[in-house]
């Protein structure tokens, strides 16, 4: 009975770690996040070649470069993905820390490569955007200030999470970057919600998030200029969205094939906002909707798993990363068929970019190390913790 409910044991006596790893890991998750990279690849070889000529590069530049950052996400992912929660959590209050000091920096020492948010440091060779890393370290330092909230005498950690989560909303605001600002906000409500928040609270929260919107629109010429593209009934087909829309319609169902798309010469963004764009209009609804699919099986294979996880940090950061690295991948692609406004956030594991790529790589590391199958203990311990 105590396995049917709690599930077996997974530990074994002196067994090795990569033996131990590869039994409980999940490999349905495992296997669509490769799947993901692969497709990757394919599609930066379609998105990528137009951006190469057009600043005078050998074609497969990007492709090369999109290649070494992938190797180094996956590598950071299974090496992350072998630590335990313990390790997981200091790594990712360390990070969050760190992460957290560089987008402070980053009004002073930081660059907008022309786009008109100052979101990067340029480091010559390559460029680094702090908060692409501080999105899963923030969950896992959220997650354990929540769960610390739940033992005896334990410190207000959800009014600590918030307040941290607040900051930097505000941060990422200013830049202006209201697609990750929210983006953390989600994954934070999320937190909450699953650590038992009552709803009427979080109702107030999206409350002021409406609020905080309708003030973005009234200041911000950049926010505005995106909300009202995204409210007219007409499309410029100038724009970036114009092309995006003509092209998944151009692509049908199979796609007109195989490097014979258009979209990419003509959008700027063709590698990394848009490149749903791309699959759709040289592979059709086909492969989007495979797309799709394995973003849903790495968001629900994982949420299936943390529902038997009764560690509550477990639960609280499993289901943050999980949902957060899902719903991004939702606004992407939403942006792009034009069921939201446009955001600037790429597709994870898809959209070329190094800090894009090893954030996610990040993320999924935390994620799969989370979602391994680990001893829950056996009942009479439990009841025996509960009646002291």
């Amino acid at each position: 009975m105590t396995e049917m409910v709690f599930g077996s044991g997974t530990s074994r006596t002196g067994e090795p770690v990569l033996p131990r790893w590869w039994r409980t890991i999940d490999k349905w998750a495992l296997s669509a996040i490769l799947m993901l990279f692969g497709i990757g690849l394919l599609l930066g070889l379609a998105a990528s070649v137009p951006l190469a000529e057009r600043n005078g590069l050998e074609p497969f530049y990007y492709v090369k470069r999109q290649a070494l950052f992938g190797v180094i996400a996956l590598v950071t992912m299974l090496g992350l993905s072998i630590l335990n929660p313990v390790q997981i959590r200091r790594i990712g209050v360390l990070g969050c820390i760190i992460s957290f000091v560089a987008l402070l920096l980053l009004p002073f020492l930081g660059t907008d490569f022309g786009k008109g948010a100052v979101r990067w440091f340029s480091l010559g060779f390559a460029s680094f955007q702090p908060s692409e890393f501080l999105k899963p370290c923030l969950v896992v330092f959220s997650a354990w200030l929540m769960a610390a909230a739940h033992e005896a005498a334990g410190p207000p950690g959800r009014l600590y999470s918030f307040i941290l989560t607040a900051a930097i909303v505000v941060l990422l605001a200013l830049q202006p970057d209201f697609g990750q600002a929210s983006l953390v906000l989600f994954a934070w409500m999320v937190m909450y919600f699953v650590s038992g928040a009552p709803v009427v609270l979080l109702g107030s929260v999206a409350g002021l998030t409406a609020v905080g919107a309708v003030f973005a629109y009234n200041t911000s010429e950049h926010f505005a200029r995106r909300i009202n593209g995204f409210m007219s009934t007409e499309i410029d087909p100038r724009t970036q969205i114009g092309y995006a829309t003509n092209a998944i319609q151009e692509g049908g169902f199979f796609g007109v094939g195989v490097g014979e798309g258009t979209v990419k010469w003509s959008l700027p963004d063709a590698h990394t906002d848009f490149i749903i764009a791309v699959a759709a209009e040289e592979y059709g609804l086909a492969l989007v909707m495979l797309i799709v699919t394995l973003y849903a099986v790495v968001v629900v294979r994982s949420l299936l798993r943390l529902m038997s996880e009764r560690d509550p940090f477990t639960r609280l950061a499993g289901a943050g990363l999980a949902c957060s690295f899902g719903v991004q991948a939702l606004i992407n692609m939403g942006v792009a068929v034009r069921l939201l406004p446009a955001k600037g956030m790429t597709l994870p594991f898809i959209s070329y970019g190094g800090s894009s790529v090893i954030a996610s790589g990040i993320t999924l590391g935390f994620l799969l190390a989370l979602t391994r199958t680990r001893p829950q203990g056996r009942i009479s311990e439990i009841l025996a913790r509960r009646g002291e």
